[in-house]
């Protein structure tokens, strides 16, 4: 039997790809393991699937600022490494697929060092650092922006686009509706930070509740801690976290406001469901969600308001005039083709497998 170990995790965003990939490998007759970190949110995503192993390992942040942390945390790498290495030696995977994140670092370096093959996939424009890091011990990188490649070492990477799962595409808007109790006749707006939520457009929505919810009915994913019960009304549903009900709450968004991850606006994009995207600052990231919100407007398939213009009316005008152009919005994504981005990872990963 074939075997593939997948890494990834720290947050929603390294693991998406994965979660798309492995029913495919399952379907195909694949074993399974995946590596993560003890207590990140990939345990709780993973562990859920079934015929699917975990294997918790120690991991440390690789951070760009000082902290005093980071003087222990190499440590934590290091064992890390130790982990890995050895799950590897044992269970001797055919291929490893790294989806990003900071413990995937000495998952790919402990493949290499049981030459075993890895595939990486960099969702961003530019790769984040903890792909920085893994990419010379990698076989090849799969790129969801084709202008990534030009930070990337010739002949390395291939633009696959974007990965998207297939449960995504079959929700019914009409159990989306019945999910919030909502009526028909009425547009729907969804709200959502992040895996984590996000403290000021959760802030800017609520100072906005009146006007908003007279012409939507509003579903708002706020992050863990996120919901306030006494807001909750019959146009204004809350949840910190959903999985299973996702695709069927997207099918009933007649638009959405969200971060700038780029797994989450691809899916809107294939879903085809006008944004305004509100990204991450460069002093909350490296940068990579204004490079991806800023492709997205040039491509006519989004509005963006940076957070340091978010104040409730900048988000109420935004919001208000992302709808009243949705049709625009809507043709010009209709021009983007998705392609097949699981079958060419499964035929680049067969390709060079040992």
């Amino acid at each position: 039997m074939k075997k593939i170990l997948f890494t990834g995790g720290g947050s929603a965003g390294h693991v998406t790809a994965n979660l798309a990939l492995i029913p495919h490998f399952r379907q195909e007759g694949w074993s399974i393991e995946y590596i993560g970190s003890v207590g990140g949110i990939e345990r709780k995503l993973i562990e859920e699937l079934p015929e699917v192993h975990y294997w918790p390992i120690a991991t440390g942040k690789l951070r760009r600022y000082l902290d005093w942390n980071n003087v222990k945390d190499p440590f934590k790498v290091v064992g890390g490494l130790l982990q890995a290495y050895r799950i590897i030696r044992k269970q001797k995977p055919n291929v490893v697929f790294s989806k990003g994140g900071f413990v995937s670092v000495p998952v790919v370096i402990g493949a290499w060092l049981n030459r075993v093959p890895v595939l990486i996939h960099e969702s961003d424009i530019t790769p984040g650092l903890a792909n920085r890091i893994a990419a010379p011990f990698a076989s090849g990188i799969c790129t969801t922006f084709p202008e990534t490649s030009k930070a990337i070492a010739p002949g390395k990477s291939r633009y696959i686009g974007p990965v998207i799962r297939n449960e995504l595409m079959q929700g019914r808007a009409e159990r989306g509706r019945e999910l919030c109790s909502f009526r028909r006749d009425k547009p729907i707006l969804l709200i959502m930070g992040g895996s984590l939520g996000a403290r000021r457009i959760n802030e800017a929505v609520r100072k906005q509740l009146s006007p908003l919810t007279s012409r939507f009915q509003i579903i708002h994913l706020c992050g863990k801690g996120g919901v306030e019960p006494k807001l909750e009304s019959g146009h204004y549903r809350q949840f910190e976290y959903v999985s299973d009900e996702l695709p069927h709450l997207l099918a009933a968004a007649d638009m959405v406001i969200s971060r700038a991850g780029s797994n989450s606006i691809f899916e809107f994009l294939a879903l085809r469901k006008p944004m305004l995207l509100i990204p991450l600052t460069k002093g909350q990231s490296r940068g990579d969600q204004l490079l991806n919100a800023e492709s997205f407007r040039s491509m006519g398939y989004a509005e963006v308001l940076p957070e340091e213009e978010l104040t409730p009316d900048s988000l109420l005008e935004q919001t208000m005039n992302v709808y009243g152009n949705r049709h625009f919005y809507a043709e010009r994504m209709s021009e983007f083709d998705p392609g097949n981005g699981i079958k060419q990872i499964y035929d680049w990963l067969t390709e060079i497998m040992k």
